[in-house]
């Protein structure tokens, strides 16, 4: 069994395609990475807004998202997309998966969090439920929030332009 931490990722980054370790610049992360350095893991993964599950050490290159501004079906596909990564690098029946949640001000307190057999069971069975509708959606090629294709929706101009 391998302790992993995941840490999450932040808004203040490089200009340019770094490491994740060095991409990431504000006090919270170095702050939290540190922390996470101290537990002495096997591994530490920075859960990325854009890219999922990133390691230490990938490349990336800057971005601006976060799961702040996406919607709750966003955020389900963004997790389903983190938990098959996370399968691909770990046991995720036997490893043991350490959240870091710290303080968004100074003075950054920092606390491991690791999820309850209660809530790990129910993100077994949400995954389950998306993998099946991903299947369903594959299988009748429909997918929700898109138009059969014979519904002819409106467009309008935005407010700002029905003014001088």
């Amino acid at each position: 069994m391998r302790k992993i931490i995941l840490i999450s990722c932040v808004s203040k980054k490089l200009s340019h395609k770094a490491s994740a370790r060095h991409l990431y610049i504000s006090p919270l992360f170095k702050k939290n990475l540190a922390y996470a350095q101290r537990l002495n893991p096997d591994a530490i993964f920075v859960l990325s807004a854009k890219f999922g599950l990133v390691d230490l050490d990938q490349e990336i290159e800057p971005y601006d998202l976060t799961l702040n501004t996406m919607s709750a079906d966003q955020i389900k596909v963004w997790a389903v997309r983190v938990l098959t990564q996370l399968s691909e690098r770990a046991d995720l029946s036997q490893d043991h998966f350490v959240f870091l949640a710290i303080e968004s001000e100074p003075p950054y307190v920092c606390e491991p969090y690791r999820i309850d057999a209660a809530a790990e069971e129910r993100g077994y069975q949400l995954r389950d439920r998306a993998m099946q509708k991903q299947a369903q959606c594959i299988a009748d090629g429909t997918w929700p929030g898109y138009s059969d294709g014979t519904t002819i929706s409106s467009l309008t101009l935005p407010g700002w332009a029905f003014y001088d």
